[in-house]
């Protein structure tokens, strides 16, 4: 099939190259000229495990490739994808701009049936305002299918290619049966395509994040209960995740969640039940109790050092949001380094993929090291932020030989607290006992 994509960012580009490697031709659209040029010398524009390979095998074959046209576009394709940004509004709506304002030059400029699919995560309804946008300017035949997302960003090739379900929101027989077909080599195990209205199919997504982020939060609130009466919180998951009820995922506690989807997602299907007149008053909990727990860690710091933190190093650990990913979008190490800067202390952060993009926003206002041993020299403690792979199997004697201090300040629960008490560390975690130094 001959399919268009329209965004290149992480969800158009795993979108265009996965459908690019099950054999369709595939044209990926965007406005940035030099992202275009860079991505048709082969260049990834994003960090994402596995997808360079993909990427770099499909533009040989001639499958993958990329135009700032998208009058080319649409000549090219009869299933056009739209990945576009929905960027948080200053109320927490979703901002539609993007999406509407390519919906409107579709529809001036299609000269045959099209399936116009929304890939980004949009609030309900948002199908039929794309109808409503294109039906003003032609009158020639198309469908709006919604078809949200489930990409974990770090897994993103893997969970497109081998998807738990398809969702296609549509009413249309003849657009449902072109997506069936589109989708089918990627279901070849039994994993279900789920076909139900498009509003069903917008609030799927949006439902399927806010949980996910309740649950999280729920599991930092037991956690940070656990700190007041003596409770290891790790003892308390493991209780709870072996009720299949509940299941073992996303009960990690930590210092919240971040990210492109959750807080906006959350905030967005907040917003969503203003707009009807409908107060979700757990998803307005969430969101607060999210923003606190990003700097969980801080009153630890604090009185760890007595309230004198002016001049004093600490090292970070980890600054994407979450591993396998150089996102730093709503990272809650961005948010400890605000308030430790406030505080006057000199930072060295140490990041596999994301230091960058976060030296992008602070410039010279911290330094970044090229190792995390590095990062280590001299500083009066270590602050982990982000539970990369390369963390958790720690060098103890080497930690211990580089750094002035001997606290760490964990926000990811890396260590076993009964191999901390052998190293003479002062330790501090989320929701369990604090280990300190004799």
């Amino acid at each position: 099939m001959k399919i268009t994509i329209v965004g290149t960012g992480y969800v158009g580009l795993v979108t265009g190259t996965c459908l690019a490697e099950t054999g369709n031709d595939v044209l990926c659209v965007d406005i940035d000229d030099n992202k275009v040029r860079r991505m048709q010398n082969g260049v990834v524009p994003i960090y994402e495990p596995h997808l360079d390979v993909l990427f770099e095998r499909n533009i040989k074959a001639n499958r993958l490739k990329f135009t700032n046209s998208l009058e080319e576009g649409l000549e090219h394709g009869g299933v056009i994808f739209l990945a576009l940004p929905t960027p948080e509004g200053e109320d927490g709506s979703a901002d539609l701009s993007y999406v509407l304002g390519v919906a409107k030059e579709i529809g001036n400029k299609i000269s045959d049936y099209k399936v116009i699919v929304d890939k980004s995560t949009v609030p309900v309804g948002t199908a039929k305002k794309v109808t409503e946008v294109i039906s003003r300017e032609t009158d020639i035949d198309f469908d709006v299918v919604s078809n949200p997302e489930f990409l974990r960003e770090g897994f993103a090739v893997d969970d497109f290619l081998k998807p738990e379900r398809i969702i296609i929101g549509s009413i249309s027989e003849r657009a449902i049966e072109i997506m069936r077909k589109l989708y089918k080599p990627f279901v070849r195990s039994g994993n279900p395509i789920l076909v139900m209205d498009e509003k069903s199919a917008e609030l799927t997504k949006y439902a399927a994040n806010s949980f996910l982020a309740t649950k999280i939060t729920f599991m930092n609130e037991i956690a940070n209960y656990c700190e007041r009466v003596g409770a290891d919180v790790d003892k308390v998951r493991i209780g709870m995740g072996t009720d299949s009820r509940i299941g073992k995922r996303f009960l990690f506690p930590g210092i919240g969640y971040g990210g492109s989807c959750f807080p906006k997602d959350v905030k967005a299907l907040y917003k969503s039940g203003k707009e009807v007149s409908y107060d979700f008053e757990i998803l307005d909990s969430v969101v607060k109790i999210n923003q606190k727990q990003k700097v969980a860690l801080l009153p630890k710091i604090i009185t760890h050092f007595s309230n004198k933190l002016q001049g004093k190093s600490i090292a970070i650990w980890g600054l994407a949001f979450k591993p396998e990913t150089d996102d730093i979008r709503e990272a809650p190490s961005l948010y400890m380094i605000d308030e430790l800067l406030k505080l006057g202390v000199n930072i060295i952060a140490f990041d596999p993929e994301a230091a960058e993009n976060v030296s992008k926003k602070y410039g010279d206002k911290i330094k970044f090291a090229t190792s995390m041993y590095e990062a280590l020299e001299n500083v009066d403690a270590l602050v982990i932020c982000t539970e990369w792979s390369i963390f958790r199997t720690l060098n103890f004697d080497r930690l211990k030989e580089a750094m002035n201090g001997n606290v760490i300040f964990d926000g990811r629960n890396l260590y076993d607290l009964e191999d901390i008490k052998k190293e003479n560390l002062s330790y501090y975690s989320i929701g369990r006992e604090v280990i300190t130094s004799k």
